[in-house]
């Protein structure tokens, strides 16, 4: 599976053009935490925490820019090195191992600033040069031209003195550091592709031991970014969302994260265990491929889909409620998100209409690919299929093994299910998955109106401007893109009473667990 692709799951999107073009202070206290932490009383210092995360042992790996299918993988690396920056909770761009970004008068060139006082776990300073080279092996991979879209090669990044790394972008991006929330992980210049299973980071915890996808992390008391309440946090992987359910309700476990509805829905009852919600953490949507040659070629045909499915039910069945309805639009919490295009609703008339002047092949049967990565995608697909019978459209569901899938179907099959997390932005999906140049455009879909909104959105700090460029981009992908966003999911985690201090934001943020304490 494509690296850039899983972490998304865990990423966070885009501040508003306003705040990121002025340079960010590491000490603006903009924590996913901090709302939470508040909220438990003052933190103790000590103790272990133990966490539980899904994983799978064919899917281990060590390397922070390497293929990340395990969020037990993840979440470990995640602990150990730190990114230029972080979501937050009264801003959605933070900064982290970069304590502030200034950009050009262009828009095109951006200065990061390395918090002061960064070290790496061995006690070596972290510098500029640590950065370019960590930033320049992540562009160098395989899908490197998505991780960091617009940044051509090692030539747009180099460093200024010993605490400034300068970013070029191939044009003007107003949002660019939202990039660096998601893969940046800094190592020391030079590590050895043999060595990263013991490479120093630079994040409030150290690897203690790693074991077949478990792992002890202990505290890095030298931080530079603050105080960190645990000694140490234990990481086991779990292959089922039941298994680790069962394992946080036998007491084995202090934390089962992303858990999903079931063990909720059976959690509720105990009184022993919290249920933390995360509204907007995941969308499922399906994905129609654009492209000619597919039979959702036709933007008629796609909106039929669109028409046909019962948004009410779906949510309500595959979520068990544990989620809200979808417009068919990603980056459902941006706070720039077109809440007045409304909302579309089933019509079976209409979807039929439609089909019949597209002249759609109703005697066929059309596979519509899934896979049980997630709990809830592959129901998805089957209650979707079941709802396209009665507007006369056939739908077979296919279930793929979950590496089959990401080799042989995402980005290229004409009907399948996706997923992703961290809905916060509008800008962060249209240049991942929908800009004709996306390095992930999972539909194929090529909308020069679409990409000229997608444009002139990122180039703009104007808010009246932008704001209305960020409309037109919303108002293209409802018509006409290949996604069915029929609804999302919240994030789910299960944790012990005396677990004080956890994350609330969606995706990547609930990674940051340098607040956590225990009671």
């Amino acid at each position: 599976m494509n690296f850039n692709r899983r972490q998304v799951l865990w990423a966070g999107g885009a501040i508003g053009a306003t705040a990121l073009l002025a340079a960010c202070s590491s000490g603006s206290g903009d924590t996913a935490t901090d709302k939470v932490a508040a909220g438990d009383g003052k933190p103790k210092s000590g103790g272990t925490l133990r966490i539980g995360a899904l994983g799978r042992a064919g899917a281990i790996t060590r390397d922070p820019h390497g293929t990340q299918a395990n969020e037990s993988d993840y979440l470990v690396i995640a602990l150990v090195f730190d990114t230029l920056a972080m979501p937050g909770s009264k801003s959605n761009t933070v900064p982290r191992l970069a304590a502030s970004w200034e950009p050009s008068a262009d828009l095109r060139t951006w200065k990061f600033k390395i918090a002061q006082g960064a070290t790496f776990h061995d006690g070596s300073p972290v510098t500029a040069e640590d950065v370019v080279w960590s930033l320049r092996r992540l562009r160098n991979t395989k899908s490197g031209a998505s991780r960091l879209p617009g940044v051509k090669g090692p030539q747009s990044i180099t460093a200024e003195g010993a605490d400034t790394v300068v970013i070029v972008s191939d044009y003007a991006h107003a949002d660019f550091p939202l990039l660096t929330r998601l893969t940046t992980f800094v190592m020391k210049k030079d590590t050895a592709d043999n060595a990263l299973d013991k490479a120093p980071g630079t994040g409030p915890f150290k690897l203690d031991w790693y074991r077949n996808g478990n792992a002890r992390l202990v505290k890095n008391d030298k931080w530079y970014g603050g105080t960190v309440h645990l000694d140490a946090i234990e990481v086991t992987m779990f292959e089922t969302p039941q298994a680790m359910a069962n394992a946080l309700l036998a007491g084995q476990i202090d934390v089962a994260s992303n858990v999903g509805a079931v063990a909720a829905r059976t959690a509720e009852t105990r009184k022993d265990v919290q249920v933390l919600r995360r509204p907007n953490d995941m969308a499922m949507p399906i994905v129609m491929r654009t492209a000619t040659g597919s039979p959702f070629a036709d933007p008629r045909v796609r909106e039929a889909m669109r028409l046909v499915v019962d948004r009410d039910a779906m949510v309500k069945q595959v979520l068990s409620g544990y989620g809200t309805v979808a417009n068919d639009i990603l980056g459902t919490g941006d706070p720039a998100f077109a809440k007045d295009i409304p909302q579309r609703k089933r019509d079976l008339d209409k979807a039929k209409k439609l089909l019949a002047e597209a002249n759609f092949d109703l005697s066929k049967t059309y596979s519509l690919v899934t896979t049980e990565d997630i709990s809830g995608l592959a129901e998805s697909a089957t209650l979707f299929a079941n709802q396209a019978r009665e507007a006369g459209i056939k739908v077979e569901v296919v279930k793929q093994e979950s590496g089959a899938f990401w080799d042989k179907t995402w980005k290229t099959g004409d009907f399948y299910t996706t997923y992703w997390g961290t809905n916060d932005s509008v800008v962060f999906f249209a240049s991942k998955t929908m800009a004709s140049e996306a390095g992930q455009n999972e539909a194929g879909w090529a909308d020069p109106g679409f990409d000229a909104a997608y444009r002139k959105a990122i180039a703009t700090a104007d808010e009246k401007e932008r704001a209305a460029a960020l409309k037109e981009l919303q108002q293209i992908e409802y018509d006409r893109s290949g996604y069915l966003l029929w609804g999302m999911a919240d994030g789910i985690d299960l944790a012990a009473a005396k677990v004080k201090g956890l994350p609330t934001l969606p995706g990547y943020g609930r990674v940051q667990l340098e607040n956590a304490w225990l009671a």
